[in-house]
């Protein structure tokens, strides 16, 4: 399964940094063209330089740009900045051209800023990369670490520092109480001392970060170390086990004076949900006027072919389980929306001839766009299935029901992933709400905008469509 890394290259820290340093650069980049191509720096370029300054931070924002990125990805999130940049000059140069103000610019200097903006963004984020990996080989900058715990978590935690020398860290070894003889699954030898080992190396400053990588089930004795470690300057951290990882969105809140870690929470909260619904209200605007023959020719299609209304309104569960209509157009000689909903299998006969074929091209999916731009629906999220079905699977699938957590979509991650259409076993069921949840726990808008593009390619269609 695919899904966005989060290891950091930007930390919290810097973030503002390469925030400020991103939009000088930009402002750089014009100044020096226009005073190179000796064009005057008037109010109209003024004008241009703020517009798309707003563009690139809510464009940058929405991506995900200057979240924390695993060192390996690299190239990816300069590619993503590569985009962004690029959307935000098409959009600028698209909307100066349809009102006709094209002329005031010159293009020599819109393509040079363009350019010059890629290369200097994308320059200084190498140099600072070769930076901190040139001075932390040679030392600088290099934290002592100690992991508590020879568990699956830990040598995950340890794998990934020696396989990321660039983060600084060097790993002494593992802290356990148990007996060698009793840790069969790793290599007993890693192990260094027991926990009051690492505790006394905490005390006396030779190392800087401790990794607590016990099950939280462990809570009386994590207790304990934490405690312990309370009149130390090392940094404490904790991983979360299996069970912590699979739940939590590891947002920490409070309620007045009182900590809260969320557990069963969407990631889609704050300014997150501006972005995603600004994204769904403009993406499914767009779609409508662009598919409106499509619509007008399925609607034709399916009113001379068989009787019966041309839309079908279905309930279905919506964001926090509210029962939604979702539009379709009608594929089948009837219309079920009782307690109990039969699949569509292979050979169905209740599928009309033109419902075969929007079925299997997804063209019956369409009028949902119309569900996007009232609000019950999202252009990307899990699929919403009918309530007898939410009813029945949410009683044998864990966490089923957490995938409405987030608007239902048009399109989703299992989709593309090819589990769409009959789920005629539970597997595949698992499968699919496998993939809702990695959605969920991972979201960004950029993850969005690669679902609608692998959408294209192969989410229209499925091998267990009919």
């Amino acid at each position: 399964m695919d899904s966005p890394s989060n290891f950091q290259f930007v930390d919290s820290k810097a973030s503002f940094l390469f925030r400020m340093v991103d939009i000088s650069l930009i402002i750089f980049s014009l100044f020096i063209i226009t005073y190179c191509y000796g064009v005057l720096f008037d109010k109209d370029y003024l004008l241009v330089l703020a517009g798309l300054l707003l563009l690139f931070s809510y464009i940058s924002e929405s991506f995900g740009l200057y979240r924390s990125w695993r060192l390996g990805k690299f190239s990816n999130m300069c590619r993503l900045l590569v985009m962004i940049v690029t959307i935000c000059f098409v959009l600028i140069v698209t909307t100066l051209f349809f009102f006709k103000y094209a002329e005031l610019y010159s293009r020599v200097v819109m393509v040079g800023w363009y350019v010059l903006s890629v290369i200097l963004l994308l320059s200084w984020r190498f140099c600072v990369r070769e930076i901190k990996r040139i001075r932390r080989v040679k030392g600088y900058n290099v934290d002592k670490v100690a992991i508590i715990g020879l568990t699956d978590m830990g040598m995950s935690l340890y794998e990934e520092i020696w396989k990321h020398d660039e983060l600084g860290f060097d790993c002494v070894g593992f802290f356990d109480d148990r007996d060698p003889s009793r840790i069969e699954s790793h290599e007993p030898k890693l192990i260094e001392g027991n926990i009051n080992h690492a505790i006394e190396l905490a005390k006396n400053g030779d190392i800087q970060k401790l990794y607590i990588c016990l099950p939280l089930l462990a809570e009386k004795r994590i207790a304990e170390i934490i405690e312990q470690l309370g009149n130390t300057t090392v940094d404490v951290l904790i991983t979360p086990d299996f069970l912590i990882k699979n739940l939590m969105h590891a947002r920490i809140g409070n309620v007045g004076d009182v900590d809260t870690i969320s557990v069963f929470e969407s990631p889609v909260n704050g300014m997150k949900r501006f972005y995603k619904r600004s994204f769904d209200v403009v993406f499914s605007f767009f779609a409508i006027i662009t598919i409106s023959p499509v619509l007008l020719a399925v609607s034709i299609a399916v009113f001379v072919t068989s009787p019966g209304p041309v839309l079908f309104k279905q309930d279905r569960y919506g964001l926090d389980g509210r029962k939604i209509k979702v539009w379709k157009f009608r594929s089948m000689t009837v219309t079920e929306n009782a307690d109990i909903v039969t699949q569509a299998s292979k050979g169905d006969a209740r599928i009309t001839r033109v419902g075969a074929f929007i079925r299997r091209t997804s063209l019956d999916e369409l009028p949902q766009f119309f569900n996007v731009l009232l609000g019950d629906m999202s252009v990307v999220g899990p699929r919403p299935h009918a309530v007898s079905h939410n009813e029945q699977y949410r009683k044998l699938v864990s966490y089923y029901m957490l995938r409405h957590k987030v608007l239902p979509g048009i399109t989703g991650w299992a989709q593309v992933n090819g589990w769409r259409g009959e789920t005629d076993t539970l597997d595949k069921m698992e499968m699919r709400i496998e993939y809702d949840l990695a959605y969920i726990r991972n979201w960004t808008l950029w993850w969005d905008v690669r679902i609608v593009f692998m959408t294209l390619f192969k989410g229209f269609v499925g091998k267990n469509v009919y």
